[in-house]
């Protein structure tokens, strides 16, 4: 084996640097660092998290009994492409792959005998679903991966059977527990 020792390494004018052949295998030792000021590719596809949301909803919303009821969920935090939309309250990623997708609200002043549900729903329809589970004061939680297409869109709902209304609790997530709903793309799936 031979060591080659340069700063930097450039393609002829008008090339690609290729580093390898097919069938080989190329190394970065551990204690190295590979260090991508570009964009780092797969296939010829960006190699990233993204699109990715983290939005929340900034005040309280009622949610009827035995409905389900779309959180709306208002305020960006971060939208890295643009894909999440304030106004219907849904992500449509623009990508096609898979995604993580969750969320998380809290039911307030509820009688200890109700149930919840929290569902992420995909084009309109329920996807997937939290098991019912009894509360007073409750924080349901989801998270699944979803493949999504380029159209697809996900929703964040809630459903709640006390017999009357009850508050989902809205706000600043950093100062309240408030209806959150999230997502990213997932690398090499």
């Amino acid at each position: 084996m031979a060591t080659l020792f340069v700063d930097k390494l450039d393609p002829q004018s008008g090339t690609a640097l290729e580093i390898g052949t097919s069938g080989d295998t190329v190394t970065v030792p551990s204690g190295a660092t590979f260090n991508v000021a570009g964009t780092l590719q797969s296939g010829g596809a960006a190699v990233a998290n993204t699109p990715a949301f983290f939005a929340f909803m900034s005040s309280n919303q009622t949610v009827p009994n035995s409905t389900a009821t779309k959180i709306e969920i208002d305020t960006e935090v971060v939208d890295s492409d643009g894909k999440f939309d304030v106004s219907n309250y849904r992500f449509t990623p623009g990508v096609a792959g898979y995604y993580i997708i969750g969320g998380y609200f809290r039911y307030d002043s509820a009688t200890d005998d109700a149930y919840a549900t929290i569902y992420i729903y995909k084009n309109g329809s329920g996807y997937y679903k939290d098991v019912e589970g009894k509360f007073e004061v409750l924080t349901k939680h989801i998270n699944q991966v979803v493949y999504l297409d380029t159209d697809d869109y996900v929703e964040l709902y809630a459903q709640q059977y006390q017999g009357s209304s009850i508050t989902v609790n809205g706000g600043d997530p950093l100062d309240t527990v408030a209806a959150t709903f999230y997502g990213y793309k997932l690398i090499g799936v």
